[in-house]
């Protein structure tokens, strides 16, 4: 029986994926605009591999690129690759199909619900309500909650102890194998895992085979509801 189902974020409830995408895009155009020596699909191909090289949340990733393909980071350049970016960004930012149909249903249901997001706070809570999502939230940890990341027990554990639930009475959906779907399981939870939103990361990640010891993989996020009806 669970009385709550906690949330990843990124690449779970939201196609963060497609957004940095578009966005990369976007950015790749206006610094060639503002004069940067480069064809388009090698940049693009460049900020992939520095992506997965260091963090899809690197605040500094237009610095680094410019550095590398440049030579230096031009202020002019940057600046229209920010705005390009924080334009494309505003359109490409929403929930997965489904998503909040999934998320109303399960409140029907009487189940509390938690996000646990490896994203800053301020990241995480803008991209919760400029999606609409954070009315169907009870709890919501972000890094700055506990300063580690999953698969750490630390931000599960705060989740469980802010809904008044313990971790055998919970599921976890998330995309990440080794930090959403290892760090719950080794709780005790249950966990579902959101392939659809695996596969649209697969690029930025490392190639190398996972094993994903899930209870359950979702193909698409409302493939959550039966589930949870199985095991409420």
């Amino acid at each position: 029986m669970i009385k709550a189902v906690i949330f990843d974020l990124d690449n779970t409830l939201i196609d963060l994926m497609e957004m940095k995408k578009q966005a990369v895009r976007s950015s790749v155009d206006a610094m060639i605009d503002a004069g940067l020596d480069i064809e388009k699909e090698k940049a693009v191909k460049i900020f992939e591999k520095m992506y997965m090289n260091f963090n899809i949340e690197d605040r500094k990733i237009f610095q680094r690129f410019l550095k590398k393909v440049h030579g230096k980071v031009d202020i002019r350049m940057l600046c229209y690759a920010i705005l390009a970016y924080r334009r494309t960004k505003a359109g490409y930012l929403v929930p997965y199909p489904g998503a909040k149909r999934t998320l109303l249903k399960i409140k029907s249901m009487g189940l509390k619900t938690a996000i646990v997001s490896d994203a800053p706070r301020e990241r995480a809570w803008l991209r919760i309500c400029s999606t609409g999502l954070d009315e169907f939230f009870d709890v919501i940890v972000t890094f700055d909650d506990t300063k580690v990341r999953k698969p750490s027990h630390k931000p599960f554990l705060l989740a469980t102890k802010r809904l008044n639930v313990l971790p055998e009475e919970t599921l976890m959906v998330g995309d990440f194998p080794e930090r959403d779907i290892k760090g719950a399981k080794a709780l005790g939870m249950k966990t579902a895992f959101a392939k659809y939103g695996y596969d649209a990361y697969e690029e930025y990640r490392e190639k190398k085979n996972v094993t994903v010891n899930a209870d359950v993989i979702l193909n698409k996020v409302s493939d959550l509801i039966s589930y949870v009806k199985k095991v409420k």
